[in-house]
């Protein structure tokens, strides 16, 4: 079953920095991983604490990272950022 994926208004800036840094197409396969199984690996992905507490985070890069939150009743992946989580 595909899962849902919803993205948040933060993504869409996000999403033209990935293009223009040639992440494109690592982002890609992410967000189609996320729609067949959110919980599949590799990559592998982290539970966030603190403020993202709920949320998991993916490498696109070495600093890049897709952050999402996954809603199971309702078979959604939220992404929250596609760009870096520490600014």
């Amino acid at each position: 079953m595909t899962w849902q994926v919803i993205l948040s208004r933060q993504v869409t800036k996000d999403a033209k920095k990935i293009a223009q840094s040639g992440l494109k197409p690592q982002a890609q396969k992410l967000l189609t991983l996320l729609t067949e199984n959110p919980y599949s690996t590799p990559p592998p992905y982290e539970k966030l604490v603190g403020n993202l507490q709920g949320f998991y985070s993916r490498r696109i890069s070495i600093q890049h990272r897709l952050i999402y939150r996954i809603i199971e009743a309702e078979k959604v992946v939220h992404i929250l950022r596609m760009w870096t989580h520490y600014e």
